[in-house]
């Protein structure tokens, strides 16, 4: 005798219910990241001071459906931030692996620092700064830290040739210089970015040449008297 059974048992409904949840999830991170993509194209044509609603406007959505995603600007910041910030320290690693020798491997860092940046300054004003337009202390907190992290990575791998060309007993300049020279990068870098084209504002490589003297030597050549002929 053959008994169907018609009904389902508790595994096999708690065993659906994690499909339909994983493939819920994946759904979500899967439009999280496009949203994050239309985010960096609007904010790229736009300007990085587009508001939440010129930036739902140019990906085709709603103002709503970001808020949903990421809460607030403070929060799509951080986001952009974190995939922007990882392929710049991707590509920052990168070059630092091409040098042969710890000045090489300066100015391969910084030339791939202003090339990204460069790319789009839009994109990366938005991600560096603060929100000025929100109360949300947390959400600006974790953007922070998020640039935080990136800085402190970049900072060790200018630390670890240092290292080992430094050898022992020099701890108190691989501690303190690789962060004052990650300072000295971001502001010139950013204020490079910012100057308006003009026949007085140094090219790309130049800049990156001209930042990396002022590291490895500071500016102690400019200062000095010319010699009179």
């Amino acid at each position: 005798m053959n008994i169907q059974q018609t009904g389902s048992s508790p595994v096999s409904d708690a065993a659906g219910a994690d499909g339909r949840s994983s493939r819920w999830q994946s759904h979500r991170e899967e439009r999280r990241r496009e949203l994050i993509k239309a985010a960096r194209r609007a904010v790229h044509a736009l300007g990085s001071d587009a508001s939440m609603e010129d930036i739902a406007t140019a990906a085709g959505t709603s103002k709503s459906v970001f808020y949903r995603y990421f809460g607030d600007k403070a929060g799509l910041q951080q986001a952009v931030g974190e995939v922007v910030l990882s392929q710049m320290q991707h590509r920052i690693r990168e070059a630092a692996q091409s040098a042969d020798t710890p000045r090489e491997g300066l100015l391969a860092m910084v030339t791939a620092y202003l090339q990204m940046a460069s790319t789009s300054p839009n994109v990366y004003t938005f991600v560096t700064r603060h929100a000025a337009d929100t109360d949300a202390a947390q959400e600006t907190d974790a953007g922070s830290a998020a640039l935080g992290h990136f800085f402190e990575a970049i900072a060790e791998m200018i630390a670890t040739p240092m290292r080992s060309h430094l050898g022992d007993g020099k701890e108190a300049v691989i501690g303190y210089w690789p962060k004052a020279a990650i300072g000295m990068v971001r502001n010139a870098g950013e204020q490079w970015l910012s100057t308006p084209a003009s026949p007085a504002k140094p090219g790309q490589e130049v800049m990156a040449r001209q930042i990396t003297d002022w590291l490895c030597v500071g500016i102690a050549p400019e200062l000095s008297p010319s010699t009179r002929t």
